[in-house]
């Protein structure tokens, strides 16, 4: 929470009491914010109003321990350039610790001997490789340099679908891949403009055409699979492209004549290349419009977003705790992950209203209205909500599916030689988790065509 370390997710703890004053400098003393330790084993927080997310926030990195006396040696605790975080000085109180760190090349963890339940952890060492490009992935993949890719390319999908299905898993996740206009760059500050390039985009031909990997076409920015959430869903906001060339012209570029070239900017990825190219091919179908592709490399990407040197940028948000809360925040004026430059009075209240609500309903009904308020202001063109895809050997035991893709490596081990009864079993349990999340994904479906759109 401090102001120095200018953390992005310095929002997500504003739940605690007075930790939003202390952020932004409006308190000075930190034993006014609602954190304190009782005795060595006890840790209480006061929050500032009624939370039901607040057990699940706790997992997420914002809010895991670290430990003070490791990052005082090393500098300041809030300073951001702090180097406490390397091998062999880094303390933290998982099953693994970090061994070595080549930047750029890979991360290599072993197994704790002092983690409190180190007789369950199988693994012996983990090496994460950074692999931007998922084409060389995959062929890293198929040399037997990994066990679990973090993706699966665009071209491989029906590929390995159709011929190894035993080696690429598929499971709903909550997230979204949109794209974010910069409200204050013209002539996205046009609202009938930002309309039209959302009418204009076939996003349904996206899932099933491109990506063709289960993903769920978009038309809210919060997933419909959210437990006990239901988004707005409405149809003013489907593929439209006869009422998208009218506001077009409303807004004084008739057919596209006189409107400047957009700017798209993407992170180097094939699979977001071949998004954009795609509809970059709607607008000039659709909209008479031109659009310049701009891939940038990841660091260069996000300081360009941060700084607002965009007009249209990709964009995704997977959920950090499930809640609605974790999507419709991301769009509020104090959300450090608000890029959009997109700022509504009406719609922070709603969203504050809703957080601070016990009742089911009324929060439901209270996020539901923000979305809608912000779904017509329209500062992103929500797309597709995610799915997790990865290729994953045979000999993973253990790797589990979950709506947050969220993984307990103490719990995965590896078979060397997997028996065909071990693939058999496997195969079975992997059956019945498939089966429960097709049930849940049915509920979730036969629940949202039955609400009121």
């Amino acid at each position: 929470l401090s102001s120095k370390l200018a953390a992005e997710y310095a929002y997500n703890l504003y739940v605690i009491d007075n930790a939003r004053g202390y952020h932004l400098g409006h308190i000075t003393d930190f034993s006014e914010v609602g954190v304190q330790a009782l005795d060595d084993l006890t840790l209480e927080v006061r929050l500032e109003h009624p939370a039901p997310y607040f057990l699940q926030l706790l997992d997420h990195t914002s809010a895991l321990p670290v430990h003070p006396q490791t990052i005082e040696r090393h500098g300041a605790i809030d300073q951001r350039d702090n180097n406490w975080a390397q091998p062999r000085s880094y303390v933290g109180n998982g099953p693994f610790t970090l061994e070595k760190w080549d930047i750029g090349e890979s991360i290599l963890v072993n197994k704790s001997q002092h983690y409190w339940d180190r007789s369950t952890v199988m693994l012996e060492a983990i090496v994460f490789y950074p692999v931007e490009n998922q084409l060389t992935e995959e062929r890293m993949f198929r040399s037997g340099q990994l066990h679990v890719s973090s993706g699966v390319a665009i071209p491989y999908v029906e590929v390995y679908l159709e011929k190894r299905p035993d080696l690429i898993q598929i499971a709903p996740y909550l997230g979204t891949y949109y794209y974010e206009l910069n409200v204050k760059a013209p002539p996205l500050d046009n609202l009938r403009v930002r309309r039209a390039l959302l009418l204009a985009t076939d996003r349904l031909s996206i899932t099933q055409a491109i990506t063709k990997a289960q993903q769920k076409t978009a038309y809210s920015f919060t997933p419909p699979s959210m437990p006990g959430y239901k988004p707005p869903v409405s149809k003013e906001n489907h593929y439209n492209p006869a009422l998208a060339r009218r506001l077009l012209a409303e807004a004084g570029y008739p057919q596209g004549v006189g409107f400047p070239t957009l700017r798209l900017l993407y992170n180097t990825n094939a699979d977001h290349r071949t998004i954009a190219v795609a509809v970059q091919a709607m607008w000039k179908q659709n909209l008479g419009i031109d659009v310049e592709l701009d891939n940038q490399e990841w660091k260069v990407y996000l300081s360009s977003r941060n700084n607002g040197e965009h007009q249209i940028a990709r964009a995704g948000w997977v959920a950090d705790y499930v809640d609605p809360s974790n999507f419709l925040e991301v769009l509020s004026s104090s959300s450090g992950n608000n890029r959009s430059n997109w700022l509504n009075p009406e719609y922070d209240q709603l969203v504050a209203q809703a957080k601070q609500s016990w009742d089911a309903a009324t929060r439901n009904r209270l996020f539901a209205s923000a979305e809608q308020l912000m779904l017509a202001e329209t500062p992103i063109i929500p797309i597709y909500h995610y799915t997790s895809k990865r290729l994953l050997r045979r000999s993973v035991v253990g790797w589990q599916r979950n709506a947050l893709d969220y993984q307990r490596y103490k719990d995965i081990h590896l078979l060397d030689n997997p028996s065909p009864e071990a693939v058999k079993e496997r195969a079975k349990r992997q059956a019945e988790a498939d089966a429960k999340v097709a049930a849940d994904a049915d509920t979730e479906d036969q629940a949202t065509e039955s609400a009121p759109q």
